[in-house]
């Protein structure tokens, strides 16, 4: 069988971690234990050990993923695709500006980014057929059109189930909630689905849900409650062999981890940070969720989902641009810079996206339509070069131009460098062998 087709649909899963022998159950014979001079939880220790090393040899150049998503559809021609030769009817109401990337420019609303544009690599090129929301969501959130057949996994749940937790933390968090129903874990496993934070690290008085012991429970209480839960759960688990159980108790024993642990908690917590550096970020939404986001990477966790905006500017562009977009560009440019500066910029690949771009024409309203031929995208670190331009779009920015790039394409790149087979199939319901990624490539002349 070719390894690359292999169906690994349990990996991730904890009865999955690396057997140290050929038959757990076998090994798990009194006198071999103590003949070898292991006490049982030495055994789980070195077991436990030896499945963090497998993960750890399977990565790639990005250990973690920050995707930032801008609901609505971006208008490519008011952000990072600038058309300053066109007729001021496709031009739209902005002049352009500079970047550190020769011959690349930026609508005046991203200073900040352009001046860190030889840290990033512009996509210019995106490109698929789907001009509806929900549609357009679904094809940059799993990088498989939809179908009435399957529901497919996000990205964030696949890195989930190829490499589970890591460092006692979610594999994958979305910053604020899970923002739509394709960031789910599709015919995956619901353990593989998203920890949501639940409020806006922005908000007066922020805080993470459940991750604080109930009122009147100290830490002795704690620990009995989850012996008692363990027992009642396998007790279950053998009477009803069900994905709602099974998926239930790996979440209790995530959250029991993150909340006894002291070091998964203080990553959820942006208090800890310096008042100087949220300033940087911006003390706004878009500030404070990329500064979490960060936070949570640095910890370790693998994927994190957040958004910014809503970009559906049918009418009136230009006012949405300058209310929305300086924000936006204040806290990804700091982003970029904050992860380069701690060492963490070629491990964490930064991805952000839009559903579909804006029609090349301004319309009757001052605004912009659906348009999914051409858009822009924004990537950065994880091993990928830096102040690269990929693709070109038409001079009214209507189509691509040079190197088309699908949302295939990009998800198998992320994936790629992440350390996952983007063509390896999974088993959906009724045992059907599904690839992660159907049809798309790596883009080489991006990756450093």
């Amino acid at each position: 069988m070719n390894k690359r087709k292999q169906n690994y649909a349990g990996c991730g899963s904890s009865e999955h971690l690396l057997p140290l022998m050929s038959s757990r159950r076998d090994f798990l014979q009194i006198g071999l234990i103590g003949g070898l001079g292991l006490t049982l939880p030495e055994f789980f220790r070195m077991e436990a050990n030896a499945a963090q090393k497998f993960y750890e040899s399977k990565e790639g150049p990005a250990k973690s993923v920050i995707h930032i998503f801008l609901p609505g559809g971006m208008a490519h021609q008011e952000s990072f695709d600038p058309k300053p030769y066109a007729p001021s009817e496709y031009r739209g109401p902005f002049n352009s500006i500079g970047t550190k990337i020769t011959g690349a420019r930026f609508g005046p609303q991203f200073k900040n980014t352009a001046a860190i544009a030889d840290k990033i690599v512009v996509l210019n090129s995106l490109t698929h057929g789907e001009a509806a929301h929900e549609r357009g969501v679904h094809n940059m959130f799993t990088g498989y059109k939809p179908s009435p057949a399957l529901t497919y996994p996000s990205m964030g749940s696949v890195v989930s189930h190829e490499f589970g937790p890591r460092a006692n933390l979610p594999p994958y968090v979305c910053v604020p909630n899970q923002p739509n129903e394709h960031a789910g874990s599709g015919y995956l496993s619901s353990a593989y689905g998203a920890f949501s934070l639940g409020n806006d690290p922005a908000s007066k008085n922020f805080s993470v849900r459940d991750l604080a012991l109930p009122k009147g429970i100290n830490e002795a209480r704690f620990t009995k409650r989850k012996s008692m839960l363990q027992t009642v759960d396998a007790h279950f688990r053998e009477i009803e062999k069900s994905d709602a159980v099974n998926a239930m108790d790996t979440f209790y024993k995530r959250a029991y981890g993150l909340i006894s642990s002291q070091k998964a908690r203080e990553a959820f917590d942006i208090n800890k940070e310096p008042d100087k550096l949220r300033d940087e970020y911006g003390r706004n939404s878009a500030g404070q969720r990329f500064l979490i986001a960060r936070r949570l990477v640095e910890s370790g966790v693998r994927f994190v989902s957040t958004t910014y905006g809503g970009w559906d500017n049918h009418d009136n562009v230009k006012g949405s641009f300058e209310s929305q977009a300086p924000a936006l560009d204040q806290a990804y440019a700091r982003l970029i810079r904050d992860l380069d500066e701690r060492g963490l910029l070629d491990s964490t690949l930064v991805m952000m996206t839009s559903e579909f771009g804006r029609t090349p024409k301004i319309n009757k309203t001052a605004g912009r339509d659906h348009w999914p031929k051409v858009f822009s995208g924004l990537l950065a670190g994880g091993g990928l070069k830096k102040g690269v331009v990929y693709g070109k779009s038409d001079a009214l920015a209507a189509e691509p131009e040079e190197d088309a790039l699908s949302h295939q394409d990009l998800a198998t790149t992320v994936y790629k460098q992440m350390g996952i087979i983007a063509d390896k199939e999974l088993m959906a319901p009724g045992d059907r062998p599904i690839e992660i990624v159907n049809g798309g490539k790596v883009i080489k002349n991006i990756i450093a």
